[in-house]
């Protein structure tokens, strides 16, 4: 969905880790990466959105004693599956991520985009099993947070609980949010509220708000808007037409934030 930064920039480039780990298990000894090449939030660009925010650096060190590595995940691959138990929360550290629900009757429907800064996995919280597909929208790289070691230190560390209170309180807000998108909105409107929903993360996280590259395809973007894929193109054929943007392939360029915002 999103374009990653480079090591260079303070996010490690997806290829530089080679570390892989068996579908839906958190690392084994044997393939946890060495204390020198782990994972750490004082070092990460990502740590003021994530959920070192608002951590001291003492704490903020203290975090990154439960993170237990970084796990790649190759695009189209599963970070976990519907059923898998529910051990870890996981950090995007790089790449972006679909959630994926499959009823037991119906079609599958994308449930959520996440891209670096995000967490991921807090499906499982409830009944201790994920109840979604998180999948690799492109080669990726996940932070391992244990929950147990998670919630012991939240404990004793009051930021780090209340910021954790923040990610379950705002994917609550994003859900209900989606629901009222479904129930309320246009067609026209709900690709015009993805689209800045999109340029609104991206310019949190310090990327252009109006060029960006969507790693998705129409069909998943319909699929979470739920509408069809013609239904997405012709809308953004229509919003091209309009001046309000540019499309070329997967990469968008927004013109008039406003006019989109008015839709």
């Amino acid at each position: 969905m999103f374009d990653s930064r480079t090591e260079s920039d303070g996010v490690y480039d997806v290829q530089s880790v080679s570390v892989t780990f068996a579908r839906g298990e958190d690392p084994t000894p044997a393939g946890q990466v060495s204390c020198d090449s782990r994972a750490r939030c004082t070092s990460c660009m990502m740590r003021n959105i994530c959920m070192a925010a608002s951590l001291e650096a003492g704490e903020m060190a203290r975090l990154d004693t439960v993170v237990q590595g970084w796990r790649s995940v190759k695009q189209g691959e599963r970070l976990y599956r519907a059923g898998d138990p529910f051990r870890s929360l996981y950090a995007i550290r790089a790449g972006s991520f679909k959630t994926v629900v499959s009823p037991e009757r119906g079609k599958e429907t994308i449930s959520g985009f996440y891209m670096a800064g995000d967490s991921i996995g807090m499906d499982g919280v409830c009944q201790e099993s994920h109840n979604c597909d998180a999948i690799a929208l492109e080669d990726s790289v996940v932070c391992v947070i244990p929950f147990h070691l998670l919630e012991a230190l939240c404990r004793e560390i009051k930021p780090l609980q209340r910021q954790l209170h923040k990610m379950f309180s705002a994917e609550i807000v994003r859900e209900s949010r989606q629901m009222t998108l479904l129930s309320n909105m246009s067609a026209e409107q709900r690709v015009a509220a993805f689209l800045l929903n999109v340029s609104a993360r991206y310019r949190e996280r310090g990327y252009s708000a109006t060029s960006f590259v969507l790693r998705m395809t129409r069909e998943d973007i319909g699929s979470f808007l739920g509408v069809t894929l013609e239904t997405v193109s012709r809308t953004l054929s229509k919003f091209q037409q309009e001046g309000l943007l540019t499309v070329q392939g997967k990469s968008i360029e927004l013109i008039n934030l406003d006019a989109l915002d008015a839709r």
